[in-house]
């Protein structure tokens, strides 16, 4: 089978990588003119003049991120099958849809206003409640196009920072941990959930996350399949979905956003799950049959930000997996993960802390499971 992948960044080049073994091949598709997939055909195409050309060579078409035109999506699935579709990628593009879809189907969410002035954004601080995070309704990621608010009057300066003409409001949650849970539901309706991942962000960017989690409730597992599987069936969806939760004290689950894609705390699934989400996700939109999501072991991913790690001091180490993009170095960019697993928890932090002795500037370790 040929597939098609808006985008050509790590994320296709992950899919790639796992779809190959499956007799699969890959054309991406680059519509920023920066394509760094380094695998499979590429077809980077700005000015979309090559459009055809790359529906000649592909049977269907998947993507590996959310900030796609729309109208050029909307077009392919005119004459290719285009999963997940279009439906999913226009709400995860827009926070207030995505809001909305939660409300609609009762998925707890943080309180949260819609704004579109400076004068807006003030008056729904005051409401909610400093402090407030702003973010930008679309094209926000990693933390940009965000603002905390920690008082009213931090609207206009704020409003300005962020620069989009609509913005949406939230309380600030007392969560014990973010959390993030994995699915994936296949042409006939099937629908697996991986275990539930703890996340760690610093500055708005994953740096590590671990799963299975050893104190996490069956129950609240079973409330963020729930959750998901809604989401999945009420879209219609096939592939892979992720969900981005909170965790409250009192053991609730707050939706911040979903991610319509194979997803970054789900890299732990290359080395830690019976198969990994991005094969999963190849095996959903190909018609195939879904794959075990157990996890085989507890597991972390480390995530290489900035500068390159000491791949050698790294391998050294045991059962340590590293998996680079052929990305140059810059500040603030995902240049590659670490995947490290273990027997137990206690034997996986401790050969975290070693791992990120080899990372430049890596950020302390600190799980919510340690402090219990």
């Amino acid at each position: 089978m040929r597939i098609g992948i808006l985008g050509a960044g790590q994320l296709g080049r992950m899919l790639a990588l796992a779809g190959m073994p499956l007799g699969q091949r890959f054309v991406f598709y680059d519509t920023t003119g920066s394509p760094s997939a380094g695998i499979g055909e590429v077809i980077s195409d700005p000015e979309r003049a090559q459009v055809e050309s790359f529906l000649e060579q592909v049977d269907l078409v998947s993507f590996e991120f959310e900030h796609l035109p729309l109208d050029l999506v909307e077009f392919i699935e005119t004459r290719k099958p285009v999963l997940p579709g279009s439906r999913a990628l226009k709400i995860c593009q827009h926070r207030g849809e995505e809001k909305a879809l939660f409300d609609r189907l009762a998925i707890p969410t943080p309180e949260y206003r819609l704004v579109d002035s400076a004068e807006a954004l003030c008056a729904a601080t005051e409401e909610l409640g400093a402090p407030v995070v702003a973010k930008s309704v679309t094209e926000g990621y990693d933390g940009k196009g965000q603002a905390v608010l920690r008082h009213p009057d931090e609207a206009e300066a704020a409003w300005h920072r962020i620069g989009h003409p609509q913005l949406i409001v939230e309380t600030m949650v007392d969560f014990v941990r973010e959390v993030s849970i994995i699915a994936v539901r296949s042409r006939d309706g099937e629908v697996r959930c991986y275990p539930m991942a703890e996340n760690q962000h610093v500055e708005g960017i994953l740096r590590y996350s671990v799963a299975p989690l050893p104190d996490l409730a069956a129950s609240t597992q079973q409330q963020a399949n729930a959750y998901i599987q809604s989401l999945l069936e009420a879209l219609d969806y096939v592939g892979v979905l992720t969900l981005e939760l909170f965790q409250t004290h009192d053991g609730q689950l707050l939706a911040n956003e979903m991610a319509p894609r194979v997803h970054n705390s789900g890299h732990w699934s290359q080395d830690g799950a019976v198969t990994s989400q991005f094969e999963n996700h190849l095996r959903a939109v190909a018609g195939l049959p879904l794959g075990s999501t157990e996890a085989r072991l507890p597991s972390c991913m480390i995530n290489m930000i900035g500068r390159e790690a000491d791949a050698r001091a790294l391998l050294s180490l045991p059962d340590v997996h590293l998996h680079r993009y052929d990305k140059s170095e810059r500040p603030g960019r995902k240049l590659g993960h670490v995947n490290v697993v273990a027997n137990d928890h206690a034997t996986l932090l401790e050969r975290v802390r070693t791992c990120v002795t080899c990372l430049p500037e890596a950020p302390p370790v600190s799980f919510s499971f340690e402090h219990d």
